[in-house]
């Protein structure tokens, strides 16, 4: 049986179940792996992508050629890049933006990270989208601080505000930032627990189309759908830990499979099976 017949047939058997036909709604992040471990995610769960970050610093020390592939395979699966907020960050600190971009530009990149999570910006975010757009480069921006700690109600306002500067400015999508370990930071409190109520009032603002909420670990990701349903976009979730979460977002997770808003719908509409 060929590969396209034996996904054609496992669509066929998740639809006869009633598992959702979703869109890619989950921007996993490289932190710095080699490029056969990229390209053999890319070509198992490429589908399953919004976006593929390379995230921290890592790609700017690793070799150039190896950076170049593991985005040229992105590519050959329709999968766009996006590079992490640090660099830009400390490219704007530096007075380099420019090289900063032309660099982003020259890899092949499709969007940029844009943030003030442990620095601050002087440039308007027009001026700084407009910069971007020259190169052919799309923008997203994080909101939220990385040393902060969580967000109390005065600071998510001000995050709320900044994140509808930039969007009305040309930004493409709005994260939250949740770093590598979901603790003391964003909508997670500082014992790791997810604070619903605040990331209601991100989804209310913005709408699931315009916001990515980071959801680093297991629990984060889990607290994330089991909250919000299929629908939530998610990122900073690790390559390997794709397809869990994919499974888990469409109710094939035995953890999922008991929560109503992520069981899949019961499937009256088939007829049974023959003995």
């Amino acid at each position: 049986m060929s590969l396209a017949a034996r996904s054609t047939a496992t669509h066929a058997y998740l639809d006869s179940i009633g598992v959702l036909n979703l869109p890619p709604l989950t921007s996993p992040f490289d932190p710095g792996y080699d490029p056969l471990t990229v390209e053999g995610h890319l070509a198992q769960s490429g589908r399953l992508m919004a976006s593929l970050k390379i995230s921290m610093a890592c790609w700017l020390i690793a070799d150039d050629t190896a950076t170049r592939r593991k985005i040229a395979a992105a590519r050959t699966h329709h999968v766009p890049v996006v590079t992490g907020g640090g660099p830009f960050e400390i490219a704007v600190a530096q007075g380099r933006l420019d090289a900063y971009l032309d660099l982003c530009a020259d890899l092949g990149v499709n969007l940029i990270e844009c943030g003030e999570g442990f620095t601050s910006l002087a440039d308007e975010p027009r001026a700084i989208v407009r910069l971007a757009e020259r190169r052919g480069l799309d923008v997203q921006f994080e909101i939220g601080k990385k040393h902060d700690g969580p967000f109390t109600d005065a600071s998510l306002d001000e995050a709320i505000a900044t994140g509808r500067r930039w969007l009305d400015a040309g930004a493409k999508q709005l994260v939250v930032e949740a770093r590598e370990s979901a603790l003391g930071v964003g909508a997670f409190d500082r014992d790791g627990s997810f604070n619903s109520a605040f990331a209601d009032r991100i989804a209310e603002a913005f709408g699931f189309d315009a916001v990515m909420f980071e959801a680093p670990n297991k629990a984060s990701q889990f607290a994330m759908l089991e909250h919000f349903g299929p629908c939530v976009r998610l990122s900073n979730v690790r390559l390997e830990e794709l397809l869990r979460v994919e499974i888990f977002r469409r109710g094939l997770h035995s953890d999922a499979f008991a929560i109503p808003k992520l069981r899949p719908a019961a499937p009256e509409r088939f007829a049974p099976e023959r003995a």
